[in-house]
């Protein structure tokens, strides 16, 4: 599994934890998000089955396959970066700032994610607000939105053959 855009790695480790046979890559371009992901890596005895590298999205992960892969990459549009609540402010703006659109990195994790995916593989995208965005840019694209019982939403998922069948869709 690859925990891709990991912040602090909470969504892999997570992960290992529920799925004890599970090996997890936790990756980021941010060495501060990174170093922090390591630290709670430690704190939850995970390192056996997680580790953390530096990617600017896939770059990184050359040749590397994945059963799944999860991303909360940034995606924010700007409009909605300017009107955050100041306690926002503190993260820095590359974990949350998306473009115009929010859709910058869901873009390209669209684009490569097929290359890093094994052929029954899954993508799953957490695009919040910007779900809109995604419906409007990417309209015949068979998005499978996820429900969750306590709440949430833009959160899509994407098969492999889905992400084939409409690799045109994402150039």
């Amino acid at each position: 599994m690859l925990d891709l855009c990991t912040g602090s790695g909470c969504i892999g480790i997570a992960s290992a934890l529920y799925l004890p046979t599970c090996e997890v890559v936790l990756a980021d371009i941010s060495q501060d998000a990174l170093a922090v992901a390591r630290q709670n890596i430690t704190r939850h005895d995970v390192g056996d089955r997680v580790r953390a590298v530096e990617s600017d999205v896939f770059s990184g992960l050359e040749g590397r396959r994945f059963d799944l892969i999860v991303s909360n990459p940034p995606y924010v549009d700007t409009r909605d970066l300017a009107m955050m609540p100041a306690e926002f402010r503190h993260e820095p703006s590359l974990a949350l700032g998306a473009g115009s659109d929010g859709l910058d990195i869901v873009r390209r994790i669209l684009r490569e994610a097929r290359e890093h995916l094994t052929d029954d593989g899954w993508l799953i995208v957490e695009v919040g607000n910007s779900d809109r965005h995604v419906e409007t840019a990417f309209a015949d694209v068979p998005f499978l939105w996820l429900e969750f019982e306590r709440g949430g939403q833009g959160v899509f998922a994407l098969s492999a053959a889905e992400l084939d069948a409409h690799a045109a869709s994402f150039v």
